[in-house]
């Protein structure tokens, strides 16, 4: 049903004031052709809004938000002995996913446990944690168009994933609501124990996906705040991929700085780690906005504040980082209003 004029404050992780001046939750594709028809009708805008947990909203939305609901989980084809594909539908909760998972023995998703929002999101964003990232699994994207209507399906390759990146932040952004995620999941053991807190599980004889899960969601809850405590978008800068040039430079200057390697042309450098070293870590910004005084990476949000704080408290982070050290940071989360200079 469409309702008017609806507060979006607890639909969004960032606690942000903010009102559609439309709103529609849908849980089925001949409901949602059926809400678009009539947006394109009285000629509105329409936004996709998930689980509200990596975007900054302005005070009024206009047009309509759309929520698509749809809460369908079946495993389709075997793709071999092991593999075996899992058809998503986007209204899903994630991390809920990732637990379902892992306790019914499957692997391939326990090391993106607690990333807030759901399953429809997660390929916009190309989620990633601890050395896995959405794409590794992804077999297909469902969509349909905003403006047509049309159903499509998308190859893992045909989303253009890269690092937080994805053809529905690109050439797709704004054009198509994703209502199935399909992915490739598998009974064969293959955990990803490399980054620090996790390396002790490797000792372990008889692993399971949910002891993975389990010890990366007490990880992300020891460096993260929860959204239901304190207003976050969780990470809210990419860590920035540079050229092995400027590794060289960062290096010789700064030993201790924390470097992934990426490919033969660059690397990624720990956006949290540039952050703390401007001594930023736990600033509190006027209106109720700060950096958390745990994890650089993430800004916080009380309640008193709204967009304009939030984007220029990360405007002035990314101009201190960029002075101190030459690197320019980019923001995960999207920004919904019209201030293109950010």
């Amino acid at each position: 049903m469409m309702r008017q004029d609806i507060d979006l404050a607890a639909r969004n992780t960032l606690r942000l004031p903010a009102r559609a001046q439309w709103w529609c939750e849908v849980d089925t594709i001949a409901s949602l052709r059926d809400t678009l028809a009539i947006a394109q009708s009285r000629q509105w805008r329409v936004r996709v809004l998930g689980g509200g947990s990596n975007v900054i909203l302005p005070s009024v939305v206009s047009g309509l938000v759309l929520r698509y609901t749809g809460q369908g989980c079946w495993f389709g084809e075997w793709l071999n002995e092991a593999d075996r594909l899992l058809h998503v539908e986007a209204g899903i909760d994630w991390h809920a996913l990732v637990l379902r998972c892992c306790d019914a023995g499957w692997w391939g998703i326990e090391n993106l446990a607690l990333i807030p929002g759901t399953t429809g999101a997660a390929p916009v964003q190309n989620i990633g944690a601890y050395g896995v990232e959405l794409s590794d699994v992804v077999h297909e994207v469902h969509l349909i168009e905003l403006e047509s209507g049309a159903y499509r399906i998308l190859s893992s390759a045909q989303c253009l994933f890269g690092y937080r990146d994805s053809i529905f932040k690109q050439a797709l952004a704004g054009q198509v609501v994703i209502v199935r995620v399909v992915l490739r999941l598998s009974r064969m053991p293959s955990p990803r124990l490399g980054y620090q807190g996790l390396t002790h599980l490797a000792e372990q004889a008889a692993l399971s996906p949910r002891t993975v899960a389990d010890a990366v969601t007490a990880l992300r809850r020891s460096k993260l705040p929860d959204p239901a405590d304190i207003g976050n978008a969780g990470s809210f800068f990419k860590n920035p991929i540079v050229s092995l040039d400027v590794i060289e430079r960062l290096k010789r200057d700064y030993p201790s700085i924390p470097i992934y390697p990426v490919d033969s042309a660059g690397a990624k450098v720990a956006a949290a780690w540039l952050i703390d070293q401007c001594g930023l870590k736990g600033l509190k910004w006027p209106e109720g906005v700060g950096i958390h005084d745990r994890q650089a990476l993430v800004l916080t949000h009380d309640g008193r504040g709204n967009a304009e704080d939030v984007l220029a408290l990360s405007d002035y982070i990314a101009e201190t980082v960029q002075g101190r050290f030459g690197v320019v940071l980019e923001r995960e989360p999207g920004f919904w209003g019209e201030l293109s200079a950010h």
